[in-house]
């Protein structure tokens, strides 16, 4: 009985924690968790991104090596065989854009779902592929997960966009800055096989590159089209 009594009388006499300091924790461990998921977003993908851009464009100057005996390979990625529509996320060319940088190289990737576009920069399903009549449409990150088009409005009139497949090498020219062309995310229209142009048939091979006007995630994107201007087979 007096050992009951004992505990009681210490449990009563411990300060209680005030419901400040509760308060108070609990937005400490939500900021921590908030700062660290931030710092993933800015660092961690980027890391995780660059391993992906760096397996894609491996695995595919793996798939392009002439095989022995001359023996072409059995699938096609650049849109021209067998696999013309590739699984989403597979890798089917390698973009260039000498203002971006020497070093500058980024594997295209098919779909623009957010799995897709960590792996590169997203080839818009339905739209024409690599050097073919219609418009190459592609879409790339800003910020996070490797953003491959964080230089994307420093683009000008004129600056080359080079695109490599298994069979070539496209060398597009940009007719327009998209620092200049902001639209919803909704406006279709920049995909279009004639941007602008609803119904129209297109009569050569054009390039659409987009990425969000904002830094962070946005209904707004940036655009820019460009035409093809040379193609090298290798």
């Amino acid at each position: 009985m007096q050992n009951r009594e004992f505990w009681t009388r210490e449990r009563q006499g411990r300060p209680r924690p005030a419901a400040a300091t509760i308060v108070g924790i609990v937005l400490l461990v939500a900021g921590l968790a908030c700062f660290g998921w931030v710092g993933y977003q800015l660092v961690g993908t980027d890391v995780v991104a660059q391993r992906a851009y760096d397996q894609g464009a491996s695995g595919l100057r793996s798939q392009w090596a002439p095989r022995p005996g001359g023996g072409e390979p059995v699938t096609s990625t650049d849109g021209t065989g067998p696999a013309a529509r590739p699984v989403p996320g597979t890798a089917l060319a390698l973009l260039r854009v000498p203002r971006f940088g020497a070093d500058f190289e980024v594997p295209v990737v098919a779909g623009t779902d957010l799995r897709d576009l960590s792996r590169g920069v997203g080839h818009y399903d339905g739209t024409a592929a690599p050097g073919e009549v219609g418009n190459f449409a592609l879409a790339g990150h800003r910020i996070t997960h490797g953003q491959p088009f964080a230089k994307l409005l420093t683009l000008r009139k004129g600056d080359q966009v080079v695109v490599e497949t298994r069979a070539a090498v496209f060398t597009y020219v940009m007719d327009s800055s998209p620092a200049n062309l902001t639209v919803k995310d909704t406006a279709g229209w920049v995909l279009d096989p004639v941007p602008d142009e609803a119904g129209a048939r297109p009569t050569q091979p054009l390039i659409t590159l987009t990425t969000c006007q904002d830094l962070f995630h946005s209904p707004d994107r940036s655009v820019g089209f460009g035409h093809l201007e040379s193609t090298q087979n290798k």
